[in-house]
């Protein structure tokens, strides 16, 4: 799959797929031609496409993760989507451990479960982070130091499955017109372009996906920045592993 990064004809699976980004990634999927979909969340998605299979996951559950990495054989591409934001004021730790729980150790427990499927497939692993990994936003501050450890794990789990044929991406996008921040007074990017671009992003084989007008702000001045090149020096510490025959 690394050789030929299109969405056509890939097999997707997609975390967090009920609603909002995830239900609008869903679709954009299927637009580009991927063979097979499958949709993941705590309840059952009802999609009327015969290539969408869903998955409950409920990614802060060990036992549901394992039961559904059993039930796909092969597969491409993996879109962490899954996630919480909730309003706090870091004065609560069980907020705190909430949103680490969904957002940084789901994530890691659901890559664990589905990797072996992507080393047989050289395939590529995209989480869905966001531009508050670089600055929180207060009124938000665990949901920002989940998303900042989650961009640490992703350019972690980038140089060490590197040796296995396994590419790791970052979605960065800015605020999304979803449940998750509706009520936030600030402009928001519908979901179905922030989908495309993300799609888009991982057709180009771009390690950090900046999807959306206010996160493509971002884009050059990550990519061109010192902070970008420390990790590519950083990533040269890693000794590959070889990719299993």
């Amino acid at each position: 799959m690394s050789a030929t990064p299109s969405i056509a004809d890939a097999t997707v699976l997609i975390t967090g797929a009920s609603r909002g980004l995830g239900e609008a990634l869903v679709n954009e999927a299927l637009s580009r031609g991927a063979a097979r979909v499958y949709a993941a969340a705590r309840q059952p998605v009802d999609h009327a496409d015969e290539r969408v299979t869903p998955l409950i996951i409920d990614v802060t559950n060990a036992g549901q993760i394992a039961a559904a990495a059993e039930q796909v054989g092969s597969l491409d591409i993996l879109i962490n989507n899954a996630g919480v934001s909730l309003p706090d004021d870091l004065s609560d730790r069980d907020a705190l451990g909430h949103h680490l729980a969904v957002n940084l150790f789901g994530t890691w427990e659901v890559t664990r479960a589905f990797l072996p499927a992507l080393i047989r497939s050289g395939g590529r692993i995209v989480n869905v982070a966001s531009v508050n990994a670089f600055a929180a936003v207060p009124v938000l501050p665990a949901y920002s130091v989940s998303k900042a450890a989650l961009f640490s794990l992703t350019q972690s789990l980038r140089a060490l499955l590197a040796g296995q044929g396994v590419t790791v991406h970052a979605v960065l996008p800015g605020p999304i017109d979803t449940d998750m921040v509706r009520d936030l007074p600030i402009p928001k990017a519908p979901p179905r372009s922030v989908a495309q671009g993300v799609l888009d992003g991982i057709e180009r084989g771009e390690e950090e996906i900046f999807p959306d007008p206010f996160s493509a702000m971002f884009a050059e001045g990550w990519r061109s920045g010192a902070a970008k090149e420390f990790e590519r020096q950083n990533r040269a510490l890693v000794q590959p592993r070889p990719v299993a025959e």
